[in-house]
């Protein structure tokens, strides 16, 4: 019988003292340095992206409001400063939680 590999998926949580104050310069600069190329997007209440998977690793981060992620059987909620990874091929979904855009950096490795 094959043993099927446990994904775990760790939501990293924004460190003001190793990472300064939170803000979009810091955020790209925080992840530019682990070989990240970075946008920024905004999406607004309501916002739902099904499933659907990407072709180069991924992450994402929330400089504003809440962003539900879905992956691995799992759901996370993130925040103001919170980033997850996407590994290339994973299936997932994301959608923004309540009244408030989502400010999003949206981190890709090439």
């Amino acid at each position: 019988m094959a043993k099927t590999k446990k994904h775990i998926v760790t939501v990293e949580h924004w460190d003001p003292t190793a990472d300064g104050a939170l803000s979009e310069e810091n955020f790209r600069r925080k992840l530019s340095a682990r070989g990240y190329d970075c946008c920024l997007y905004t999406y607004p209440p309501g916002t739902f992206f099904p499933d659907h998977d990407h072709p180069v690793d991924k992450i994402d981060g929330v400089l504003q409001g809440r962003f539900r992620i879905r992956m691995h059987g799992e759901s996370h909620v993130l925040g103001p400063g919170d980033c997850i990874q996407v590994p290339k091929g994973v299936t997932h979904s994301a959608e923004v939680m309540g009244d408030t855009p989502v400010t999003s950096i949206d981190g890709e490795k090439s």
